[in-house]
């Protein structure tokens, strides 16, 4: 596949999103618009635009990549996701409507005090930090194979490239433009797994319906796992509540999916947006657990060296871009770009939101839209930018690992402790001791890395998914310890 190609199709995808930029930001550009898109959203296009964010280039490439050494066990953790949206349906999105919150962490500030509100938004703007630089940093390595290094381009400057590209077509219009785009993205993204089931399949000669067959009777169509609880990462009950509360925590509790939720006209449009969205997420999961078992398929057939790779993320933009034609590898790059910007774009977005409205107090203003805070928010915007394009220069010297599992070990050890100050604060009535928080909150991921690392050698235990669960318990009954007195706030 020529980079020129590739680099062409690229341009031409961005000038797209800009364009649509452009119309979606040219009558109001000011920060109601960036934050929350005048809360004149509708459910169906956040619901629609929600699935591309949600799945990213870590899906559309580690997902696949996974079903050689996990099978399908990956779909037991998807159960619990959806689980977890239900919850954050029927219990979360009320409780965020009725406090008429822009940022979703302001809640802690009414019900803890005010270390508890800074640090839960702290928290978020580390974990999303990282997890957005992980998603990016696995895009940005294909680019860089099958693109950049063709004119030998610096790994950060292709980074550099990605990220300016996003800030172009986000600065102005924020939420409102990213609902948009994110819907442009999720067709783009669910319309490439299709095709390229499609032409994987026809490539070993198979119709779609002989496709799904060799799928199911394959030996990669296992789901559940129950062997071994203790020692196995991929049993059941680790994966499905491991599934549950790593969804409530990334999505429920972070900023970046629930402000598209916060921009519908009210609760009822924003819960139709959460259950529909669930269901496409299950679905569209098992079409990317397929996509894997026929890569797999493929390279058996194709005597391709699977031990060449240094990851798994490997295997579906080698085949896609050396091994099929022309139009199966712009397919690829069609949903693996879609993917990945949808993602990036709404968290450089959330963060921009989130530091704004929690640490420069926007919300407390007279006039939030005035010209003075508006260039404010553009500073914190690019240096969001410029703090994302560190760390994923950082995480390409440490990583070694698939970079589904890295995110989700990452999100175990930063999102626990927003867990448990939500639940703590939703499941008890008790005051916080509030300048101890911020230390409950380091002390607690801490204690998780120690179990993490001695659990097997300790007590021959594996953690896996469910650290977050750890994670969010020991939080909470630290709180509980230290607690004090009866909290009268309603909320």
């Amino acid at each position: 596949m020529s980079p020129i190609v590739l680099l062409s199709f690229i341009i031409g995808y961005f000038v797209i999103l800009i364009t649509v930029a452009h119309f979606t930001s040219r009558k109001s550009s000011d920060n109601s618009t960036f934050f929350i898109a005048n809360r004149n959203s509708k459910w169906y296009l956040v619901a629609f635009g929600m699935i591309g964010t949600a799945l990213s280039g870590v899906t559309f490439i580690s997902v696949p990549g996974a079903v050689g050494n996990s099978s399908f066990g990956y779909f037991q953790f998807v159960l619990g996701n959806a689980v977890g949206f239900v919850l954050i349906a029927t219990v979360l999105l009320p409780l965020y409507y009725r406090m008429h919150l822009i940022s979703i962490y302001t809640y802690l500030e009414q019900r803890l005090g005010f270390w508890s509100y800074k640090s839960g938004s702290m928290i978020f703007l580390i974990s999303r930090t990282i997890g957005s630089a992980f998603r990016l940093y696995l895009v940005a390595i294909v680019l860089q194979k099958f693109i950049f290094d063709a004119w030998n381009v610096p790994f950060a400057i292709t980074i550099l490239i990605c990220l300016v590209l996003i800030w172009l077509y986000t600065y102005r219009g924020g939420l409102k433009t990213i609902i948009i785009t994110d819907t442009l993205q999720t067709v783009f993204l669910l319309l490439s797994v299709v095709l390229s089931i499609y032409f994987i399949s026809k490539s070993l000669n198979f119709s779609l319906t002989n496709a799904f067959e060799a799928v199911k009777s394959s030996s990669y169509s296992k789901i559940f796992f129950w062997e071994d609880f203790a020692g196995s990462k991929a049993h059941f009950l680790k994966q499905f509540f491991g599934g549950i509360f790593v969804t409530i925590a990334m999505t429920g509790l972070d900023q970046d999916l629930m402000q598209k939720n916060l921009s519908c006209k009210n609760i009822g449009e924003a819960q139709k947006n959460m259950l529909t969205f669930t269901s496409i997420f299950v679905v569209i999961n098992l079409f990317f657990l397929s996509v894997g078992a026929l890569l797999y398929m493929f390279a058996a057939k194709n005597n391709i060296d699977l031990a060449s790779f240094k990851t798994p993320d490997h295997l579906f933009p080698e085949i896609a871009l050396n091994h099929l034609n022309i139009v199966p590898a712009i397919i690829f790059m069609l949903g693996l770009t879609a993917a990945t910007f949808a993602t990036t774009d709404s968290a450089l977005t959330a963060l921009t939101t989130s530091f704004c409205v929690d640490f420069l107090n926007f919300n407390k203003e007279k006039d939030h839209n005035s010209p003075r805070l508006v260039r404010t928010r553009h500073l914190v915007h690019i240096s969001f930018s410029f703090l994302m394009l560190l760390v994923i220069l950082g995480f390409r010297v440490i990583n070694n690992d698939s970079v589904v599992n890295a995110i989700f070990k990452a999100a175990g050890y930063t999102y626990g402790p927003l867990l448990g100050l939500f639940v703590f604060g939703m499941l008890t009535k008790s005051n916080v001791r509030d300048r101890l928080v911020p230390y409950i909150c380091i002390l607690s991921p801490a204690i998780c890395f120690l179990l993490d690392s001695y659990s097997v050698q300790w007590i021959g235990y594996a953690i896996g998914f469910e650290l977050i669960i750890y994670n969010g318990l020991i939080t909470f009954l630290l709180l509980l310890i230290t607690s004090k007195g009866e909290n009268k706030n309603k909320y």
